[in-house]
This record gives structure tokens, C-alpha cells and sequence, in this order.
């Protein structure tokens, strides 16, 4: 646990009033918050760094909950004494986003007016939906303007909405791997995850009993899903073409690598996630438009007031770079600061996760920067 934040614990928090939906409907109090923090506040309560998470990702970035754990958390080589997020400058905070089953309100949560659980009942929501309920945590937490919000993918997502939606509250915003509006290839894939969930038996319209999830169908969408996230160069550098050792080249159900590969990923990830929570989560990124409820991106973009610091991956191919650049052009376009840096990787989507080293440089740079 060296240079870890060591042993944390995440926090749960109830929060009274409903909540307004983009939808239209009420999410029903309480509002259920998992979240950790890193770090301390200081005096002026200038150092708060807000940290949001992908798509299946949780409220626990750094640290080890007990010493029998097999790994930190899910951004641990980021966040921690002398690391990018350094704790000993900087309070770091991390929640769940609503919708999820990491803690905070979603379908497995119970329905306080029916007193059984949400499943299908529960409103569809959006990426803004999850910043507004981000917003109560801050305030709750006394945190009056945050230094930044950093996140990758979903998370880059949020800290863009960050930026337009409370351009008072934030001091800048870091979106890594993100995009300004979910593409059709990316709702495609989405959609065949659904498919192979939709056609599991034991999914019974959302209505599965949890301990019976319908566990064929959402290792199969979590192997599609994962597919988006790697890139034909790593696949290569991983797997080539290199059949199992524990098959028979000519045995009709032998597998290549890269295939037990992905049925491993499908299969392990039953066992942590709930298949509801992924079905909406992957409907939030569907819907996903900077400019939703405005006349234009321009117009949403507008309200951006901080500076903002980009990253994008030459091997992306599920929010591949030009998407996140047509955002940036707007941006200068109206005179906003944007700094933007396309890396190099063969790490496909996943880049930001397995390549840190690559641009972490550019954060501390840009931290340092602000503040002068």
C-alpha cells in the first residue's frame, strides 16, 4: 500500500426532495449517494477535485477497503500521496452515479412507494441527470467551487456537463476519451448488448430474481461492450492469433485466445454488476448530446466559463478523436480556453485506463497552473 491512500470505506447519503429528471419525472426521495473522498479540504475550500467515473465503474478510485483486497481501486495509479491527484495537495471525491448498483439510487434500489424494488419502473436517466445529483453531494460536503472535475468515457461525459450546467461552481474540467454526442456505431453496439440480454430467458422483462440473473446474457453484452474498448493493434499485441493451449486446434469448440479471453471478461463481470443497472447506464449514453435542450452545441457551450484540458486516443474507435475535436473547434470558436492533446496509444478506448503515463504529465501541468 505504498503511496496508496490506504485502508477507506465508501459512504452512503440520503438525500430529502425528489429529483426532476430531463424525462420530466421525479425520482422519489430519498436520493441515495455512494461516494469516497481522498484528501483534505482546506481552509478556503479551493483544492476539491471531483472525480467521475465509466460506465461500470463505482465510487471506489483509490485505496483498498480491507488488506485482503486483491486490487485498489479503479484509478489508484492517479489519485494518492505524489500521484497525479495528489492527496496530500488536493481533497478528491468520488460517488456513484445514479442509475448504477455501486451504492446509489438505481433499479435494484426500493421503490419508497411501492416498497419493492425498482427494475423496469425505474425512470430512464440521463448523463445530466447524474451531475445534478453529483451537485448535492458537493454542496453537502461544504465544497463551495470545485478545481476541476476529471473523468474518462461516461466520466469525460459528466465533466462536460459539469462545465455547462454550474459554469459557477467549477474552475475547469478535464474530459478524457469522451465526445459531445454518442455516435450510431456506439448506440449500434449498444444495442446488441441489449439484444443479448432481452433474449435471455431469465431475464423476464427486468423482473429476474438476483441471485438468478440472467448471467448468459449479460456476460454476452459486457464481451460486446469490451470489444469497443480494445483496438484491432491491441488485440494483436495481446492475442494474436494464438489458439488456446487448452484446445485442439480441430475441436469444433476450441477457442483462440482472444476468445476465452472475452468469455472470461463476460463471466467475471456477473458476478459485480447488476443487468438492469447496465441497461440503463447504456441507455444514458445513448441519449448523450451536449446539446440536449438547447438550440445548438454552440449554444450549449457557451455557458462553458472555465478552461478546459482534452484528451483524446489515436486508436479510439468508439469516441474516436474527431468527435471530441469538433467540441474543441466550437470552443475556440467562442473564444473559450481549450487545451487539447491527441495521444498516441494502440490501447483503443481503454487507452486512458492502461496508459496513464502518457499524459498524466499534462494534468499536473495544467493543475499547477491554476493554482498560480
Amino acid at each position: 500500500m505504498k503511496d496508496s491512500v490506504g485502508i477507506v470505506k465508501t459512504q452512503i447519503i440520503d438525500f430529502d426532495g425528489d429529483l426532476r429528471l430531463e424525462s420530466g419525472r421525479l425520482l422519489s426521495a430519498p436520493i441515495r449517494l455512494a461516494y469516497e473522498t481522498y484528501g483534505q479540504l482546506n481552509a478556503d475550500n479551493s483544492n476539491a477535485i471531483l472525480v467521475t467515473h465509466a460506465w461500470t465503474g463505482d465510487a471506489h478510485a483509490a485505496g483498498w477497503h480491507s488488506s485482503e483486497d486483491r486490487k485498489p481501486g479503479w484509478w489508484d495509479d492517479m489519485i494518492g500521496p505524489g500521484k497525479v491527484l495528489d492527496t496530500n495537495r488536493y481533497f478528491v471525491v468520488c460517488s456513484n452515479v445514479i442509475g448504477s448498483c455501486g451504492g446509489s439510487t438505481g433499479p435494484t434500489s426500493t421503490n419508497p412507494r411501492t416498497g419493492r424494488p425498482y427494475n423496469l419502473s425505474f425512470p430512464v436517466i440521463m448523463v445530466r441527470d447524474m451531475v445534478r445529483a453529483q451537485k448535492r453531494l458537493i454542496d453537502h460536503l461544504g465544497v463551495q467551487r470545485l478545481l476541476t472535475v476529471i473523468g474518462g468515457s461516461m466520466g469525460a461525459m459528466q465533466a462536460l456537463e459539469w462545465g455547462v450546467l454550474f459554469p459557477d461552481r467549477v474552475r475547469s474540467i478535464i474530459p478524457i476519451a469522451g465526445t459531445g454526442r454518442t455516435s450510431p456505431m456506439a448506440i449500434a453496439l449498444n444495442a446488441l448488448a441489449r439484444q443479448a440480454i432481452f433474449n435471455d430467458p431469465m431475464w423476464k422483462k427486468g423482473n429476474y430474481r438476483p441471485e438468478h440473473p440472467p448471467a448468459d446474457g449479460l456476460a454476452l453484452g459486457r464481451a460486446i461492450g469490451h470489444i469497443s474498448f480494445l483496438s484491432n493493434a491491441s488485440m494483436h499485441l495481446k492475442f494474436g492469433r494464438r489458439f488456446s493451449a487448452r484446445d485442439g486446434m480441430f475441436d469444433f469448440f476450441g477457442q483462440f485466445e482472444v476468445e476465452r479471453y472475452l468469455e472470461y471478461n463476460g463471466r467475471s463481470f456477473i458476478d459485480r454488476f447488476d443487468t438492469n443497472s447496465f441497461l440503463y447506464l447504456a441507455k444514458a449514453l445513448d441519449l448523450y448530446d451536449v446539446a440536449w435542450n438547447f438550440e445548438s452545441r454552440e449554444e450549449a457551450l457557451e455557458r462553458i466559463q472555465c478552461p478546459s484540458l482534452w484528451f483524446t486516443f489515436s486508436s479510439d474507435w468508439l469516441y474516436p478523436p474527431k468527435e471530441a475535436e469538433e467540441i474543441i473547434q466550437i470552443l475556440h470558436k467562442l473564444g473559450k480556453q481549450a487545451e487539447y492533446h491527441l495521444i498516441d496509444s494502440d490501447h483503443g478506448h481503454d487507452s486512458f485506463l492502461v496508459e496513464p503515463e502518457k499524459f498524466t504529465h499534462f494534468i499536473t501541468d495544467f493543475l499547477d497552473r491554476l493554482a498560480v
